[in-house]
């Protein structure tokens, strides 16, 4: 599975950059037929202090799989795609 990663408006650092590669890799074991993960990370502008968003886009056969979190940072918010995207393809692959 490719793994992109786009940083919108920062510069991920390499602690992050290797979590989200160690979270994301880890969804191939719930569903063989994945293809492609494109991770988004960005800054929200707004005063609160969840605004961290991640969004996974997992390219699957059939429709693209989209999540999207925000929280306080953004190993919590990955963290969060990872766990619903892994339900997701659970789901997906029961369906199969």
């Amino acid at each position: 599975m490719k793994i992109s990663v786009q940083a919108i408006g920062l510069t991920p650092h390499e602690p992050l950059e290797s979590h989200v590669d160690k979270k994301v890799s880890k969804l191939e074991t719930f569903y063989d037929k994945l293809q492609e993960c494109k991770v988004f990370l960005k800054v929200e502008n707004n005063s609160d202090k969840s605004n961290k968003t991640t969004e996974l886009i997992l390219v699957v056969p059939g429709d693209d799989i989209v999540v999207k979190k925000t929280s306080a940072s953004f190993e919590e918010s990955l963290d969060q795609c990872v766990d619903a995207a892994k339900k997701l393809l659970i789901k997906k692959k029961e369906l199969a």
